[in-house]
């Protein structure tokens, strides 16, 4: 059967009880295999730092720890939409061992480079129903072709209609390539930590 995303319900902001001024946008949180212990969005806190730094940027503390009634009333309360690109892999079967390894790695890349059929989140739409959105922030670089293909007309509607769009360092252990690139490069301005080499570059790109 099509892989769908884990929080499918979520997806489209039918589900927020307010109106919001900020959209963070992921890629995709399969629903299998059963190794995705993500509770909500960016969920999977041992390689995650999503809930770490996001409240750190608001001047609050870290909520790695906390749940996801906590990580929905923080989103409540800064007025924090989040969804992802991906709704639906229709051509990835469950019976498949191979598709349960490869999703089960949550690598873009594997999204990318071996599945075809996919159901998308129309973000544009999204925009359009919420003219709150004023900041609109995704959780990743586009420099792959499949990526661009789907950021792009976002990016336009955001430069034609006065929002704000930002294209965010991963929150997640890939960054570690960025991180000790830059301690290498910066041996007075070494960041011992991860989560705050991503912050630092998160509170760059903010919008406040």
């Amino acid at each position: 059967m099509p892989c769908n995303h884990k929080f499918q319900s979520y997806l489209n902001l039918e589900r927020i009880d307010f109106e919001p001024e900020t959209l963070i946008v992921g890629t995709f949180n399969p629903a299998w295999p059963e190794s995705n212990t993500a509770e909500w969005f960016y969920g999977r806190v041992a390689d995650e730092y999503f809930w770490d730094v996001l409240p750190k940027l608001y001047g609050g503390p870290s909520l790695i720890a906390a749940t996801p009634t906590s990580w929905k009333q923080f989103c409540h309360d800064n007025k924090i939409a989040i969804t992802d690109l991906i709704s639906t892999i229709d051509d990835a079967s469950a019976e498949n061992r191979q598709h349960q390894r490869m999703l089960g790695g949550f690598s873009d890349d594997a999204l990318e480079y071996n599945f075809d059929g996919f159901e998308f989140v129309n973000i544009v739409q999204l925009l359009q129903r919420h003219p709150t959105i004023k900041n609109v922030y995704l959780t990743r670089g586009i420099t792959e072709a499949f990526w661009r293909h789907l950021w792009n007309p976002v990016a336009h509607y955001c430069n034609r209609n006065n929002i704000r769009e930002r294209k965010l360092l991963t929150p997640t252990a890939g960054a570690a390539y960025h991180h000790e690139t830059h301690n290498h490069d910066n041996p007075t301005d070494i960041i011992p930590l991860l989560g705050d080499y991503i912050l630092r570059r998160w509170q760059g790109d903010w919008h406040f």
